[in-house]
Order: structure tokens, then sequence, then C-alpha cells
């Protein structure tokens, strides 16, 4: 009775949830970005999280020039669905709205290389593919199993073999972009201006005044302070509250 109590809830929280999303939506289409905001935010809320509601709240904080929530939103979209084309182009329009010109360096090497290949999907994407090759794996399995002819059950047999490596680097993957994503902490900054500091303390000499919108790597924390490091790898240390995690 329990289990069926809570299966109704759940059935009814993501009704809610969508019905707001679908509000959120209309509310866009008029223009009326606040209320929309509104709508998707208490989805959010609800716990309930996908690369288009993360898209469409980011549209809404754009249109009302809001840089760091918009930033904020479209670089959490990517980050369910990294090869959009859509998201990466609006948060490019929504990066020209920011002040600060930090150059990027591009990373080089064979880590690199990896990193390009398992940062296409998100590590729960990879996690599915690798049960959908372990699906075709069985079938080549049964396939072996029921065949005949000698040359069948060397297709077959030829067959699971690929697909296993295919799920050791999907497995790999997953694994691999799980670490990084734990490892590599981003963060946007939120505040109008902030200063980056030499040192953990108010009174330590600024590195550089930095401002909304600007996107960081948090590399160690003390205290109310965190140590990280801009895109063109100066680092210093920065107020937690100035910025907001991805």
């Amino acid at each position: 009775m329990n289990k069926f109590v809570y299966i109704l809830i759940l059935i009814f929280q993501f009704s809610l949830a969508q019905t707001a999303f679908e509000k959120g939506n209309q509310l866009y289409q008029k223009e009326n970005y606040q209320e929309a905001i509104t709508n998707y935010e208490s989805v959010l809320a609800s716990g309930k999280q996908s690369a288009d509601l993360y898209f469409n709240l980011a549209n809404s904080y754009y249109k009302l020039h809001k840089v760091a929530p918009a930033i904020y939103n479209y670089e959490k979209a990517l980050q369910l669905n990294p090869n959009d084309e859509e998201i990466k182009t609006n948060l490019d329009f929504a990066r020209k709205m920011t002040i600060d010109d930090i150059k990027i360096i591009p990373k080089v090497g064979f880590n690199k290389l990896i990193e390009d290949f398992t940062s296409n999907y998100y590590y729960d994407t990879w996690a599915w593919i690798a049960v959908a090759f372990a699906f075709l794996f069985l079938a080549f399995f049964v396939g072996y199993y029921l065949s005949a002819t000698t040359l069948k059950k060397r297709i077959f047999f030829t067959g699971m073999f690929l697909v296993l490596i295919l799920i050791g680097v999907s497995v790999a993957s997953a694994f691999y972009e799980k670490n990084r994503k734990s490892t590599e902490k981003a963060a946007i900054i939120f505040s109008e201006t902030t200063s980056l500091k030499g040192e953990p303390k108010s009174t330590s000499t600024e590195t550089i005044l930095l401002h909304e919108g600007t996107k960081v790597y948090i590399l160690e924390s003390i205290a109310n302070w965190k140590k990280v490091q801009l895109t063109d790898e100066t680092t210093g240390w920065i107020s937690d509250e100035a910025i907001k995690e991805l």
C-alpha cells in the first residue's frame, strides 16, 4: 500500500513539474520572461532537470540581459547535452555580454584527445550506451548458440568480440567522464564585480578585477574562499559568495 501511495505521489509531482514547464514555455512565447523563469525554477526546485529545462531557463534570463544566470544555465544544459549546437550557439551569444575578455589556452596532448571523445556524451549517457551494447552482445551470443553452420558461428563470435570491446570503451568513458566532472569543478561568477586575490583574505592584494558571467575552475577551498583558475591559467582566491558552482 505504501509503495502504491509513493508511486501516486511521484506521478503527481511529475505532472505538476510538466505543467509548470509547459506554462513556462507559454509565458516565454508571450515574452513574459520573469514569470517563465518562476515556473522553470519551480520545476528545478521539485528535483527535475533536463537540458531543455535549463536551456529555456537560460533563454529567459538572456532576454532579460541577466548575464550570469543565462551563462550558468546554458552551461548546465550543455553538461546534459554536450553535442547540442543550439545550446553552444546561445552560450556563445551570452558570453559576448560579459565584460572580461579572458583568453582560452587550449589543452593539448593525449589527454585532450580522450577528453574530446568522452565529452561527446554525459556519463549517464555513456552508461546507457554500455547497457545497449550489452543487449547487443546477448543477441550475438544467442545467434552464436543457435547457429547451425561454422560460418555463422564465426560471424556471431566476431560480433560478440567487437561488441565486448565497445562495452569496455563505453564503461571506461563513463567512469572517465564522471571522474573528470567531479575533479574539474567549474563555477560562474554571479557578483557584478569581484576581486581575484593573491591570498585567501580580504586584505590581500587584488590580482585582477572580474565581472559577472566569467567562468572559473575551482582548485581548492579554505574557509569562505576558493582558489580558482581562469581559462588563461591565471590563478587566485575568490570569495565563496561571488560564484555559483556548476
